[in-house]
């Protein structure tokens, strides 16, 4: 990495500039000084897990934090409903076209009491959501898959899609359970990734684990259980089209998710480990599966 800034965390401001709001190239900049203005509800106690899983999907929004991330999303094609962007950073903005969102500036004070944290990367912006497809749209086009039961830890799901991304996995397929990929810690820890990789609710569960299979699959439970197959030594046919299965953090597969799978898989481990958090576990699933893959 060296010494070179990504244009997501630099101040592209000059040394000695006024920290004004300044005007964007395409639209007005419109100045925010009450952190309870109702032009930035969208943003407001974003820290507060329960308000925000409440709120966000039944008003079909999401938030992006970081430039690097608003952009990822603005090229995946997610409509932007509002731009909120520390003020001395709205240059950072100045070369997108925002259409007909709103951007707004405040102080760091302001973006601190209406958030809830020190926004840090100075830019968040609120996108519409679009419909998920269904899982067998997901699966049409998809060589490889990850399956997720009840992964609930935003982070862990966050560092899940980051991994299937640079892997080579095609698809993510949440169990009803499963946190919302679109939440904006798993958006952060994923760098956006999450609108690179399709993925669909997988329901009824765990019976829709019949319409994978359908779809030619081979679905591998990830477990420790001594009867597992190591997974460097699965058969050409089983790594053919793979769907790893994979539990929450600790409590692993259910009974019934596991007796819906075709084989048990395992990472080997030493010095008495028992298993890997499962983001890192996904990753070296997702390494092992696709080692010989074209480059």
């Amino acid at each position: 990495m060296g010494c070179r800034r990504r244009a997501a965390d630099r101040d592209s401001g000059p040394s000695g500039r006024a920290a004004g709001v300044r005007q964007n190239r395409r639209v007005p900049v419109h100045e925010i000084t009450d952190p309870d203005d109702e032009r930035i509800a969208d943003y407001r106690a974003l820290t507060d897990v329960e308000l925000r899983t409440r709120w966000e999907p039944p008003h079909g929004l999401f938030i992006a934090e970081g430039e690097l991330v608003l952009r990822r999303a603005l090229r995946a094609g997610y409509p932007p409903r509002s731009y909120l962007v520390d003020a001395k950073r709205i240059d950072q903005l100045a070369d997108l076209d925002t259409g007909d969102a709103p951007v707004y500036a405040a102080s760091q004070e302001v973006l601190q009491r209406a958030t809830g944290f020190h926004v840090h990367r100075g830019v968040l912006a609120s996108f519409r959501r679009r419909p998920l497809p269904t899982a067998a749209e997901v699966l049409a086009d998809a060589h490889r898959a990850v399956i997720l039961e009840d992964v609930n830890n935003h982070t862990n799901l966050g560092a899940i899609f980051r991994a299937v991304a640079a892997l080579g996995v095609d698809a993510v397929l949440l169990s009803p359970s499963c946190a919302d990929p679109l939440y904006r810690r798993s958006v952060r820890v994923s760098m956006g990734e999450v609108f690179a990789v399709p993925y669909a609710r997988l329901e009824p569960w765990p019976a829709g684990l019949a319409e994978v299979r359908a779809a030619g699959f081979t679905v591998l439970a990830m477990t420790p259980a001594p009867d597992a197959v190591p997974i460097q030594r699965l058969e050409p046919a089983q790594r053919a089209r793979a769907a790893l299965l994979l539990g929450a953090e600790g409590a692993g597969l259910t009974r019934a998710a596991m007796d819906a799978s075709d084989v048990r898989v395992v990472i080997p481990m030493r010095r008495g480990v028992d298993s890997l958090n499962v983001a890192a576990a996904t990753a070296v699933a997702c390494w092992e599966l696709g080692r010989d893959d074209p480059l």
